[in-house]
């Protein structure tokens, strides 16, 4: 029997999911999402459900190293979250997933999505290249609060439109900063949009960055 992969903090939802799915799957659960990669790494599951919002962890971390990892790369992952919003989408979408489902979950549809993706075993790569790169950036604009802002942060990869960066500013999503090169002085390279914020803990701040446009030198061109 294929194997089905759940990682999500809500109980009651992955006990709900295992009912609906376990005619069909066998079914590992976990709400603990620092256990999500040693138990794909173990079981080396066909598929894996993945919710973004979890305490102390971030389910875009996890994407990111699902799809980064060679022995998890190929295993189709379907993101189940409660966030709505098509940027987050596509932004999960950039990293890996090849499936996106806002909650309540519809489980016609993700039957179908497993069964699409566990019968041809396909990974949709990326659309584009992410490099794991430790570069200082400075961006301005303004915080979730609206007040204005300027801070250096340091990138944790980086792609040809984007980046993903870690610093103390609450940054609104959807909100636009300005984004300056740290290396040989202060070199401005254009407009990013956060796609998604999230915290650890009330000082780190992720964030998800996608330009929306360049008009001076990029890491990769």
């Amino acid at each position: 029997m294929r194997k089905v992969l759940i990682v999500d903090d809500d109980e009651a939802l992955r006990r709900l999911m295992r009912l609906e799915l376990s005619n069909d799957y066998e079914v590992i659960d976990s709400g603990k999402p620092e256990e999500g990669l040693a138990l794909a790494l173990e079981n080396r599951p066909d598929a894996i459900l993945l919710d973004l919002r979890m305490p102390k962890y971030s389910g875009y971390d996890l994407l990111q190293t699902f799809t980064s990892f060679a022995r998890t790369q190929t295993i189709p992952i379907i993101v189940v979250s409660g966030e709505a919003g098509g940027q987050t989408k596509e932004h999960c979408s950039q990293l890996g997933a090849v499936g996106y489902l806002e909650k309540p979950i519809d489980f016609d549809i993700l039957r179908g999505l497993l069964n699409r993706n566990i019968i041809t075993r396909r990974h949709i790569p990326r659309s584009e290249v992410r490099l794991r790169l430790h570069v200082s950036l400075k961006l301005t604009g303004a915080d979730a609060e609206e007040n204005s802002f300027e801070e250096t942060v340091i990138t944790d990869d980086v792609s040809l439109n984007g980046f993903l960066c870690t610093g103390t500013m609450e940054l609104a999503a959807s909100s636009v900063v300005k984004v300056y090169l740290m290396s040989n002085g202060s070199n401005y390279v254009g407009k990013a949009r956060i796609v998604h914020s999230s915290t650890k803990n009330a000082s780190i701040w992720r964030h998800g960055c996608r330009f929306v446009e360049k008009s001076g030198l990029w890491i990769l061109q």
